[in-house]
């Protein structure tokens, strides 16, 4: 019986050699022109994502605006998006920045009717952030409804606080508090006879 176990064992593999330096690179599954980061709009994307997705990481992109993107500088949405070639990248740069020349619909865009222009835009990356900031600096100076509830830190569009929105969160539990008895007094010596 022991004789069958010793048999049934496999020899082991002779040690694995050590890589040698003259070895040639790898080359990725997506060919030689294959990157690993791209930069659109001065923020790097993911090459190993569709390009459709990867344009979610630029702030002010949402879904259907890459989409958009996609289509109007004819580039298929599920294209990985480190083979996308340097004409590429420009035309999506330009859809991007300027997508008024693309026909895009206004209610596809994020700002809309511009306090100072009046205009219809799209901003991004640090433009919306500045643009976010300026509106919410505006509403407090003039002390709109909605600039006193920001500068509280209360919800703004209308919500309940009574249950939700506390500062304390582990802190105070909700519900009654019941007030804390006081001992009967003691007439230990206290009364003069």
């Amino acid at each position: 019986m022991a004789d069958d176990k010793i048999q049934q064992k496999k020899p082991t593999s002779p040690r694995p050699q050590q890589f040698s330096a003259q070895k040639p690179a790898q080359e990725s599954k997506f060919g030689p022109d294959y990157k690993h980061i791209v930069r659109i709009a001065n923020t790097d994307l993911k090459g190993e994502k569709q390009i459709h997705m990867a344009l979610h990481k630029i702030r002010g992109v949402s879904f259907m605006f890459s989409n958009f993107v996609c289509h109007s500088a004819k580039i298929d949405p599920r294209k990985v998006a480190g083979t996308i070639t340097t004409e590429e990248i420009q035309k999506l740069e330009d859809v991007i920045r300027n997508p008024a020349k693309y026909n895009c619909p206004v209610w596809l865009l994020n700002r809309r009717k511009d306090y100072e222009t009046g205009q219809d835009m799209h901003l991004i990356t640090t433009d919306w952030d500045l643009s976010v900031d300026n509106d919410l600096k505006r509403m407090k100076k003039v002390k709109s409804y909605k600039g006193i509830r920001h500068m509280l830190g209360q919800p703004v569009r209308g919500q309940r606080t009574k249950s939700n929105f506390r500062k304390n969160k582990g802190k105070v539990s909700l519900g009654v508090v019941r007030k804390a008895t006081a001992p009967p007094p003691s007439d230990k010596g206290d009364k003069k006879k």
